[in-house]
């Protein structure tokens, strides 16, 4: 429990400090972040992303005056719910209402202190690391009064401002072995990407989930990095990672797909039975931990750049699906019911994989009666055209700036 004077403290410590940081690269999703009178607003995704960045930098241009609080500061270790009372004084004497929120989930009943404040006129704006540290939360006393968005590592167009570079062949590579993560691309340390990935899967999984078995989950990580852009099935990795049972698999899936360590597509199908029986492709949230994290002998940059593709899809859009019939498509893009795009990634185009890349493209493409597709590669640039369908190749370093 806390005094009164010492929340105060910690108020004004904290918001002082705040402050004082750089903004940094201005974030592409800030003019995204909804901002709507008496609903939360949820920033999530993976650890060191920069969420709190964001807050800075939207505190900086909207709000002269706001509050900011971090539960992940460690004078905060012993804060309990009765302590929201107290904390809520010290708001209150300050006559601010916009208020920032980071890492809030960590304390018990949080939700019902937001509520309050809502329904106060404030305006409240949360970071989380892990989503489903909030999910149970934001479904009980939060419910409808909340609007998510997630953050993700720098795109390949933030990138180059952090670094100065421009939009060409040596950037692009430049990103697919650093990533986005702020820190790394930064500083160039992999002790950081190794400590990320360790405090993900001891504080956001095994102590959330109370895991036993760190091992297994530590190995189902690495091969789940080794193996982006591959389709992966519960079922073979009970034996690979040795874990009892599929559905056990599937649970350390979810526990990584929710601390943004991976993700996931299904295989395009109208049929919802058909998506889930079939295998599931895994994409890395990052390529820099891929780099620091995966057993590979092969730098497989095929696979690397197909997920960078994904990442930079997954940062606009919801629904992406693969398709697999009589060829095989990479990407199916959907939103609100209707196909927007299918796109095929092939780091180079040449005589031995041109028909393979370009059929299963137009396999997909008259699927789903669509008359234009892309196919995206490292470098090259071409544009076909027959029997009124399109097809364009594009140079990564163009489609991602999209």
């Amino acid at each position: 429990m806390y005094r009164q004077e010492q929340i105060a403290e910690i108020i004004d410590l904290q918001t002082n400090d705040f402050v004082q940081k750089p903004s940094g690269v201005e974030r592409t999703i800030l003019s995204l972040i909804p901002q709507i009178d008496n609903f939360a607003t949820i920033i999530t995704g993976i650890r060191r992303c920069g969420k709190s960045t964001v807050l800075l930098q939207l505190m900086k241009k909207k709000w002269q005056e706001a509050i900011y609080f971090n539960w992940e500061d460690i004078r905060l270790a012993g804060f309990e719910t009765d302590d929201f009372s107290r904390l809520y004084n010290e708001i209150a004497k300050r006559s601010i209402k916009v208020l920032f929120f980071d890492e809030i989930q960590l304390v018990n009943n949080w939700e019902m202190f937001v509520h309050q404040l809502l329904r106060e006129g404030f305006k409240v704006f949360i970071t989380g690391s892990n989503a489903s540290l909030l999910s149970k939360e934001l479904g009980t006393n939060l419910t409808g009064r909340h609007l998510s968005i997630v953050l993700f590592p720098f795109s390949y167009t933030e990138f180059c401002k952090l670094k100065e570079l421009n939009y060409n062949l040596d950037s692009i590579e430049n990103y697919m072995q650093i990533g986005g993560l702020p820190d790394y691309a930064k500083s160039g340390e992999k002790a950081i990407l190794q400590n990320l990935i360790n405090d993900i899967l001891i504080r956001d999984i095994a102590i959330r989930y109370a895991l036993k078995d760190i091992e297994s989950l530590k190995k189902l990580t690495a091969y789940l990095l080794t193996n982006t852009a591959c389709p992966v099935s519960a079922n073979m990795l009970t034996t690979v990672i040795g874990l009892k049972s599929a559905s056990s698999v599937l649970e350390y899936f979810s526990y990584l797909k929710n601390a943004y360590v991976v993700d996931f597509i299904s295989q395009f199908s109208y049929s919802a039975k058909t998506q889930l029986r079939n295998p599931k492709k895994v994409y890395a949230i990052d390529l820099g931990l891929v780099n620091a994290v995966a057993f590979s002998f092969s730098d497989n940059k095929g696979r690397k750049l197909e997920n960078l593709v994904f990442l930079h899809l997954r940062a606009k859009y919801n629904e992406i699906f693969y398709f697999k019939d009589k060829g095989e498509c990479d990407f199916i893009v959907k939103e609100d019911g209707r196909i927007l795009n299918a796109i095929q990634v092939c780091y180079q185009i040449n005589d031995e994989n041109f028909e393979r890349e370009y059929n299963g493209l137009l396999t997909a493409m008259n699927y789903l009666d669509l008359t234009e597709g892309i196919i995206v590669t490292l470098n090259q640039t071409d544009v076909f055209n027959k029997d009124g369908k399109t097809i364009k190749i594009i140079p990564s370093f163009v489609f991602l700036q999209s």
